[in-house]
């Protein structure tokens, strides 16, 4: 095949890539670029999973483009909705005709001769690698593979009877109406899926080794639809956008500095959706503190609802082993089940997988440390997006998507080829960059790239800080330029 030469490639169409892309159309109109999927279609995250009930755990003023105003009334979207908007957007800003779907890139090299990438990508039904050369990299294929989420190795997992399905593989063909089903995990794809499936389901169990902080919200933003009778929608979208992010931070602020207090305030908003005479304790009384994990978002209180149904209930206990007819937990009960659902995470990868190089030298993401949030030390001309751990993944994404923007321009202006952040070796404070302690995390996290103790290389979970940074931080400082 031959060789393609744009000025930026972007590799993901997923939420993140295709706001990637807006952003660059309209801060660097005179940048020629490609979009490179690995998949055969828009979306990433919202294409990929298709289990029942699969939702934003974030309000959509927040998780949706600054640009393009959220306008369903609700606020906490379906997968559906959110894949519709996602490939409106692309569309109405003619960013389809860039996409090259099919192309899972497996290789990207850097070259300090040439200041250049050369990107070679597999292509779906070609028998030879495409080869596509860039001034600038741009990652936005998010922090898990999709070839498979992370299952544990279940003792006597062969032995059952019935289904085992993963989430993320989740067959379309999948009948569970009148059937018992076990869910093992605890966070967001677990606490979707119960209510979802309880609809039709005999009875879904959920079975969590530990608890997850949950919050009920409702799925349809009053105030939003209000704003939206009386101002233009963007304003409306703005107002909303900015109001939802206060009141994320607010709680997130509090939870950090006194944690009991906000135990407390999230066991006393579980207290209202459920029996007085209902016993929190384990079921809802997580031993570590507020957003040491992730908290889980139930729109409309509906888990608590199809429990008070007895169409669902949650178990916390630990598993012995699996059984021909369910699962045998620790304290000697069985749990039984014609299907179980293994919710327990994803499998964290770096840059999408993609083996780099700069200069004929292997790079190992997870030795180094992210750049203002978007760039990894020692690599030229490269970006990687990611999102927020503690509030909606594109609130930082666009950050990143308008820095990238910003440092291109400022390249051009100055006369330079290439840009590499240069971190100072100091190592103390060094954490994962996610900052969360979750299961996932944890087992992925010597692969992701660090952040430090101090500025520019943490990664501060706090948008308005951040988007102050952004405007008004210059992107020089802690950066080696190289001249044409």
């Amino acid at each position: 095949m031959p060789t393609q030469s744009v000025d930026v490639v972007i590799i993901g169409a997923g939420l993140s890539g295709i706001g990637a892309a807006y952003r660059l159309q309209t801060m660097c109109p005179g940048k020629t670029y490609t979009i490179l999927e690995g998949r055969d279609s828009i979306g990433g995250t919202w294409d990929l999973f298709r289990y029942p009930g699969v939702r934003s755990d974030s309000d959509m003023y927040t998780l949706g483009y600054p640009f393009k105003p959220w306008k369903d009334p609700k606020a906490i979207a379906d997968g559906p909705s959110i894949l519709s908007y996602i490939k409106e957007t692309a569309e109405e800003n003619n960013i389809v005709r860039n996409i090259k779907f099919g192309h899972r890139v497996t290789a990207a090299e850097w070259s300090s001769e040439t200041n250049s990438w050369t990107l070679t990508a597999t292509v779906s039904g070609a028998t030879e690698p495409a080869t596509i050369t860039a001034s600038f990299l741009y990652f936005c294929s998010g922090y898990y593979s999709y070839d498979g989420g992370y299952t544990p190795d279940f003792p006597g997992r062969a032995s059952f009877e019935g289904q085992v399905i993963h989430p993320q593989k989740w067959p379309v063909e999948l009948d569970y109406a009148g059937k018992r089903v076990v869910i093992v995990g605890s966070g967001a794809t677990a606490v979707t899926l119960v209510p979802a499936m309880a609809e039709t389901a005999a009875h879904v169990t959920m079975l969590q080794r530990s608890p997850t902080y949950i919050t009920a919200l409702p799925s349809v933003d009053a105030i939003a639809d209000k704003l939206r009778k009386h101002l233009p929608g963007s304003v409306a979208h703005r107002l909303v956008r900015w109001k939802n992010v206060g009141l994320t931070t607010l709680s997130y602020q509090m939870s950090r500095r006194r944690p009991d207090k906000a135990k407390e305030f999230f066991l006393q908003g579980i207290r209202k959706h459920l029996p007085e005479e209902f016993n929190l304790d384990p079921t809802f009384s997580p031993t570590y503190n507020p957003w040491d994990q992730r908290v889980c978002l139930v729109p409309d209180g509906d888990l608590f609802t199809a429990m008070k149904s007895g169409k669902a209930s949650i178990v916390t206990d630990t598993i012995s082993s699996f059984t021909p007819t369910g699962i045998s937990v620790s304290s000697g009960d069985e749990l039984l089940a014609d299907i179980i659902v293994t919710a327990t995470g994803l499998t964290l990868v770096p840059c999408g997988g993609v083996a780099l190089t700069v200069d004929g030298v292997k790079v190992n993401a997870g030795e180094t440390f992210m750049y203002k949030g978007f760039m990894l030390s020692g690599i030229p001309n490269m970006a990687l997006c990611i999102g927020y751990a503690n509030a909606s993944w594109t609130l930082r994404a666009d950050i990143s998507s308008r820095n990238v923007c910003k440092l291109i321009k400022r390249m051009d202006v100055k006369g330079y080829a290439a840009a590499t952040p240069k971190h100072p070796g100091e190592t103390h404070g060094t954490v994962p960059v996610l900052g969360l302690n979750a299961g996932y995390v944890n087992r992925g996290a010597a692969a992701l790239p660090k952040q430090g103790s101090k500025a520019p290389w943490v990664l501060r979970h706090n948008y308005i800080l951040d988007a102050a940074s952004a405007r008004f931080t210059p992107l020089h400082t802690h950066l080696d330029f190289t001249d044409r």
